[in-house]
Parts: structure tokens; sequence; C-alpha cells
């Protein structure tokens, strides 16, 4: 027995050692392992090599790929074109001399005295959208200025002439007579899909130049049943000062102006709205050609449809919007259009609810012919209208960041 453990323990002794004589021998000759491969015919079969390094190469590339990635580009690409608005009004206020009495103080308070003057300053963001000087914003960031300054992204300031603005988008088109701006690039708005990563630029809080991320929540959010307007919502921290800012893809383009966020007096957290590049564009083209926004309009208001079990209506039906009230003497009354009629088509489109229909209405050029297709009971009528231009109407994120304790922007 003792004879067996002696030869196990003599062998051992030489295969730690010659383990040990091919490590060092590796280390002073690294090809000599394949060398000998090669001499005794023991060399990888053909192609085998390549497609061990294929397949590490593809490892590698895939764990690049899903590596966490940096927005540094997309931020050094759009960030030069967002610009710090300071809106400056002058206030008069009811001046009042309070009671030196205490007991005078608790019942009457004061005594007024006249008025006093004094400056109020709104602090916003915008976006340089043309050379010449151009810059998109929000209304509510500038309404009432009568003094509006911009601080460019290379320190330059330069005063501003307000060009136009449109209270139901929110949004108005200033002027700066300064050189060599740095224009921010749209985005398809046709590829904007719900979970794309986006960055918002701006100035909240009066700091200057930050830089938030979250992804698009949704697209199409309507804040108000009689807008035609929508907006995208996002997750990316929006807070007082980002109004006007923007809103960009990974690739540093502009998808939306940031307008306006649900606060946390909602018990709401990562709820912003942006006005979408399109939709912004468009307000852009008219206010810089005619300092307003017309829309087209059918005289009607409308809502959604509601189809009884027992109705007899085909299932189609539920889709489309159903007229609620005729304006008299508008368009749609001088056609025939009815309350509880049905719309289902607009010319050559399809109407999927009112927000829709509202939207392709709005887009009308006045004075221009569209047919109208739906249901009357159950049975299905054309009729032809005369698009006039829509009278004026009570704004919607402007309104609803200024009258609603818990919208903010």
């Amino acid at each position: 027995m003792k004879h067996a453990a002696g030869i196990v323990a003599f062998i051992a002794r030489f295969v730690v050692l010659g383990l040990a004589l091919a490590f060092v021998i590796s280390l002073v000759w690294p090809g000599v392992g394949d060398r000998l491969r090669t001499r005794f015919g023991l060399q990888h079969a053909p192609g085998e090599a390549s497609s061990i390094a294929t397949a590490v190469t593809t490892q590698s590339a895939s764990a690049t790929a899903n590596a966490p990635m940096s927005y540094a580009d997309a931020v050094a690409k759009a960030a030069p074109s967002v610009v710090n608005i300071y809106a400056n009004k002058e206030v008069t206020e009811q001046a009042v001399r309070m009671f030196t009495d205490p007991l005078m103080q608790q019942l009457f308070g004061g005594a007024p005295v006249g008025t006093v003057k004094r400056r109020e300053q709104n602090l916003g963001s915008g976006v340089v959208v043309s050379a010449e000087g151009y810059v998109l914003t929000n209304n509510h960031v500038i309404a009432n200025a009568d003094d509006i300054q911009v601080l460019l992204y290379d320190g330059r300031v330069a005063k501003a002439k307000l060009v136009g603005a449109d209270e139901e988008t929110d949004l108005a088109v200033l002027k700066i007579d300064a050189g060599n701006l740095p224009v921010i690039q749209m985005a398809d708005p046709k590829k904007l899909r719900v979970g794309d990563v986006v960055l918002a630029i701006g100035n909240p809080l009066g700091l200057n130049q930050t830089v938030t991320m979250g992804i698009i929540s949704a697209i199409g959010r309507q804040l108000s049943n009689s807008s035609p307007e929508n907006f995208i919502q996002t997750d990316a921290a929006i807070n007082l000062g980002n109004s006007g800012g923007a809103l960009v893809n990974s690739n540093g383009d502009l998808v939306g102006i940031n307008t306006l966020l649900i606060g946390k007096a909602a018990n709401a957290e990562g709820i912003g709205f942006a006005i979408p590049v399109d939709t912004a564009t468009n307000v852009l083209r008219q206010l810089i050609a005619a300092g307003h926004v017309v829309r087209g309009w059918l005289g009607a208001d409308y809502g959604f449809v509601a189809v009884a079990a027992d109705s007899g209506l085909p299932g189609a039906a539920a889709r489309g919007a159903q007229v609620t009230n005729v304006t008299p003497g508008g368009p749609a009354a001088v056609a025939g259009l009815q309350a509880h009629d049905i719309i289902l088509r607009l010319g050559d489109d399809d109407i999927r609810d009112p927000a829709d229909l509202s939207r392709r209405e709005a887009d009308l050029k006045p004075g221009s012919h569209i047919e109208v297709s739906g249901l009357r009971n159950g049975v299905p009528f054309h009729l032809m209208l005369t698009v006039t231009q829509r009278p004026p109407q009570a704004p919607t994120a402007a309104s609803a960041s200024s009258t609603g304790s818990n919208i903010e922007g």
C-alpha cells in the first residue's frame, strides 16, 4: 500500500513540474503552442479559428450596444440654440398705509394711499429657429411684457421684439437682432414614438442651460375637449422656467416646445407637456407671415359617439364624432347639419374621434368647400359645407397654466 502511494506521489510531482514548465515556456515563446499543434497535425479545422473570432467579436459588439450611452453629442448640438428669456413688465398696485395702533390694524387693516408701481420679471426659455433671429417661446412667458431680453448661449444679450402670439397654442414668436445664431434642427414628427428618449433643455428656476432626460410618455394628449391642439406627454423633468424651451430627441433634433407640467399639488410626478414640432412650425410660419393664426371653422361642437346596444346602428358608428351643438347662422347650420348627427368623414379623411375632427377642421382653409359624411338616425348623409375663419376662442395651455393651481410651467 505504501509502495502504491509513493508511485502516485511521484507521478503527481512530475505532472505539477510539467505544468509549471509549460507555463514558463508559453510566457517566453507565446506562439510555441500553435507551432507544435501545426507540426503534429493538431491545428484547428479550416474556418474554426475565424468562427471563434467572429463569435467573440459579435459578443463584444452586442455588449457595446447594450451598454449605457451618453447624450452629450445631442446636448452639444441642441443646447446652443436654447436661450433664456427675461420678460419684464411694470405692475401697478394699491398702496396701503398700515395703522400704528394694533387694534386699528386688526379692525381695519390699513388705509389706501394711492398706487405704487413696481417691476416684475418672468423667467422662461426659447429656441432659435431661424438664422434671421426668430425665436419660439410660450405666450405665457412674454404675455403683457413691455421689455423682453434674450440671453444667448454664448453670453450675448439681445433685446427682443414680439412678432406675434397665439394664445390657443400658447406659442409666441420673438425677433432678435443678432448674427451668427445657432439654429435648432427640426425632427420628423412622423417618426415620433412613445418610448423614445427625449431631453428637456431650458432655464428652470433660473438655472441656465439645465438638461433633464426622460421618454415620450404619450402622443396626442388633449387638455381641453374643445381644443384642436394636442400635446406630447413626457416624464423629463420640466420646472418653472423651462416653458418655451426645447424638447429634443437623442440626436439633438427638436421634437417639441416645453409648455407646462402638472405639479405635485395634484399628487403628480413626471407629467409634463410639450407642443409638437409640426404644430409649432405651422404657428411659426403664420405668425411671421400675418402676425396671427388662421383656423378653419364649421360652426359646430362635437362629443364622443355613444351608441346604445339596442340602437340598431352599426358598430362602425362608435368611431367618429357626434354633433352636440350647431351655431345658428354658421356653416354647419346653413348646410343642414343637425345636433346628434354622427360625422364619420371630413372630405377624404376618416374621423376617429372629436379631437381628430377638431384638428382637421382647424387645418381647413377659410373659403374652401368640404364634404361632411356621416349618419343621421342610422341613415347615411352627405353635406357640402363652406369653411369660414374660426372666431377667437378661449386659450388652452395659457389659461391652464395661469388659472389651474395644479398646472405649472
